[in-house]
This record gives C-alpha cells, structure tokens and sequence, in this order.
C-alpha cells in the first residue's frame, strides 16, 4: 500500500515490529540452541528476540518516529524465562515464555501507545525458538531436545537495555528473508 506525505512523496507501508534484544551473550546462548533446534526440525533462522509490539503496517518514516518516541521514555527491564511450550501459530511453533511481570508489561504497555497498537489478546511475552509447522509429537520432540541442549533454558533472567524496530513482511512466513532490522535504541539504565 501507497500514501502520500505532506510533499505529495508517495511513500510505501509496510509491517513493522518492535523486539526486546537479549544481551550479547544470551543472544549467543539462544542462536546456538535456535541453530541446534533448526538442524533438526527445520524452519527458518529466527533472530532470538521477544516482540514488545506485534506487526503494524506503517510507512517506514512513521514507524521511525514512533519507535524514537517510544524509546526515549522507556528504561532498561529485567525479563525471566518460566518454560518452553509449543504454540498453534506457525510464528509460535516451539517458543520461551517469560514472566508477565509489571515491568515486562509496562514495556510492551509503554510502547504499544506510542504505536497506537491494540491488542486483540493479553500480551504474552515470548521468545521463539522455532517457526513452523509441526505436528503435536514433533513439536513435544523439538521442546525434549530444547531442554537436553540446555537444561536451564527455562532459568534465563537478563535485562533488556536495547530495542530493535524491525520489518517483518507478514507474507514472508517461510523464509523471513525479507526481514531486516531498520533502528536499535539502548534504553535509559534503571
């Protein structure tokens, strides 16, 4: 979809997300057990992340503003893992729920307003480990394996100090090649 700016430019929508970054080095940690969990049982390579805001189509100029705003009132948060599960959603195929704690809720909360997002159910802080489409044995295999890769995945706790706006094509579900990172903010220390 096209619009026009205030200069008659037409500028193009596109679907735009905002993720919670884990620390380099739990990052490492999850694209290794992500990498593992892949190899396996296929699917696409998933940046380990936790969305804060789900996919919205905007123009790439609005969804910078929101997400520049967004950051500048928000401080650094802890978030900790509660247990793997495996979800109905090809996006939600094998996935680390985290705790809703006040603060993991405030987060999302702080930044959905900025977006103007509303949710059409109760946020639910994860991070997935796996895309696609498996049955129910296969994905109870893929959660065994997870915890034998590493036995304390469900024990993670780390701040969040950086967020990322991402593009995230809704169409791209197979591949996610076309999903890039347009903008990253540190957030203020806590």
């Amino acid at each position: 979809m096209e619009i026009a700016n205030e200069k008659g430019v037409v500028a193009e929508k596109n679907d735009y997300s905002v993720w919670a970054i884990p620390p380099e080095v739990v990052g490492e940690k999850l694209k290794k057990l992500i990498g593992a969990l892949r190899s396996e049982f296929g699917g696409p390579e998933i940046p380990p992340h936790i969305t804060v805001v789900g996919a919205m189509s905007l123009t790439e100029e609005d969804a910078l503003k929101k997400f520049r705003s967004a950051c500048e009132g928000l401080k650094a948060y802890h978030a900790k893992a509660d247990l793997v599960v495996s979800g109905g959603f090809p996006s939600q195929c094998l996935y680390l729920l985290f705790h809703s704690t006040p603060e993991v809720m405030d987060a999302s909360e702080h930044c959905c307003r900025y977006f103007g997002y509303k949710r059409s159910n109760r946020y639910m802080p994860h991070l997935s480990l796996l895309y696609g489409t498996l049955t129910e044995d296969e994905k109870n295999k893929a959660r065994e394996k997870a915890y034998v890769l590493d036995e304390s995945i469900d024990g993670l706790n780390f701040q969040i100090s950086r967020l990322a706006l991402w593009k995230t094509d809704r169409k791209d579900k197979e591949t996610l090649e076309s999903w890039r990172q347009i903008a990253e903010c540190s957030l203020s220390p806590n």
